[in-house]
C-alpha cells in the first residue's frame, strides 16, 4: 500500500494544476497562480515521501514529470498567455485568439523538453542543469499576483507597467524558457546535511528568500528565482565540465 502513496501525492500535484488551469481559463489568473504554489508543494512532498518510504519507481519518476508538465508548463503559459493578452499594448490580431498573445506557449513546449532531458540525462543527480521547471512556474506565476499586489500599494504602483506590458511579458517568457533548455549548471536545492560549510549556498538562498518574503511577499518571488541562480553561478557546482 505505502509504495501508491508518493504517486497518489504527485496525481494531487496534477489535479492541482488542472484547476489552476480551469481558473485561468475563466480570468482568474490571481487565483490560478495560488494553485502553482500548491502544485509546488505536492511536488516536494511527493518525493520526499518516496525517499522516506523508500518506494522510488520508474512509473512514480513519469508520472512526476507528466504532473509537472501541466502544473509548471501548461498552468504558467496560460497565466502568461492571459496577462499578453490583456495587456494594452498588445499588437492587434483580429481574432477571436490573440494571436500575438500565443508567444507565451513557449513556456509548456520548453518545459516539456526540459523534463523530458532532465529525465535522460545522468548528469542531472545531484545538481541541475538549467533552470528546474517549478522555479521558472513560480517566477512567471508570481506575476499576477504582484499585479494585485501593485495595485494596492503606491509604492509598488509602478510595477502595474511591467506586469501589463506585453513586451516585457514576450521578453521574460522567451528568456526564462531559454533558461529550461539551457546548459547553465544550478546548485541542487536539497540538502545533503546539516552542515553550513556543505550546503553554504542553500542555507544563504533560504536566508535571502525568507527576508525577501517577509518584507515584499510576492514580489519577492522573482528576486529568490534570481538570486538561487546567481548563486549557482558564484558557487558553481562543478558537477560536469561546459
Amino acid at each position: 500500500m505505502k509504495r501508491h502513496i508518493p504517486n497518489f501525492i504527485t496525481s494531487l500535484n496534477l489535479f492541482s494544476g488542472c484547476i489552476g488551469i480551469i481558473l485561468a481559463l475563466q480570468y482568474r489568473i490571481d487565483y490560478a497562480a495560488y494553485f502553482i504554489a500548491v502544485s509546488a508543494l505536492f511536488d516536494f512532498l511527493d518525493g520526499m515521501a518516496a525517499r522516506v518510504l523508500h518506494v522510488k519507481s520508474e512509473i512514480g519518476k513519469e508520472l512526476d514529470s507528466l504532473a509537472d508538465v501541466v502544473s509548471f508548463g501548461v498552468l504558467p503559459g496560460i497565466i502568461v498567455y492571459q496577462l499578453m493578452a490583456a495587456s494594452p499594448n498588445t499588437p492587434e490580431a483580429g481574432s477571436v485568439i490573440s494571436i500575438f498573445s500565443l508567444l507565451a506557449l513557449i513556456i509548456p513546449v520548453l518545459s516539456a523538453v526540459r523534463l523530458a532531458k532532465f529525465n535522460l540525462d545522468t548528469r542531472q543527480t545531484t545538481s541541475f542543469i538549467g533552470l528546474p521547471v517549478p522555479a521558472n512556474a513560480l517566477f512567471l506565476g508570481s506575476l499576477p499576483l504582484i499585479k494585485m499586489q501593485a495595485g494596492y500599494s503606491d509604492s509598488l504602483s509602478w510595477l502595474s507597467g511591467v506586469t501589463d506590458n506585453y513586451y516585457v511579458l514576450a521578453l521574460l517568457a522567451i528568456g526564462m524558457s531559454l533558461l529550461l533548455v539551457s546548459e547553465l549548471p544550478l546548485i541542487s536545492l536539497k540538502f545533503s546535511n546539516l552542515k553550513i560549510t556543505d550546503n553554504k549556498p542553500q542555507f544563504i538562498l533560504v536566508l535571502f528568500a525568507v527576508t525577501a518574503f517577509a518584507l515584499l511577499t510576492f514580489t519577492a518571488i522573482p528576486l529568490i528565482i534570481l538570486a538561487y541562480i546567481v548563486l549557482s553561478v558564484l558557487f558553481k557546482p562543478g558537477m560536469y565540465k561546459l
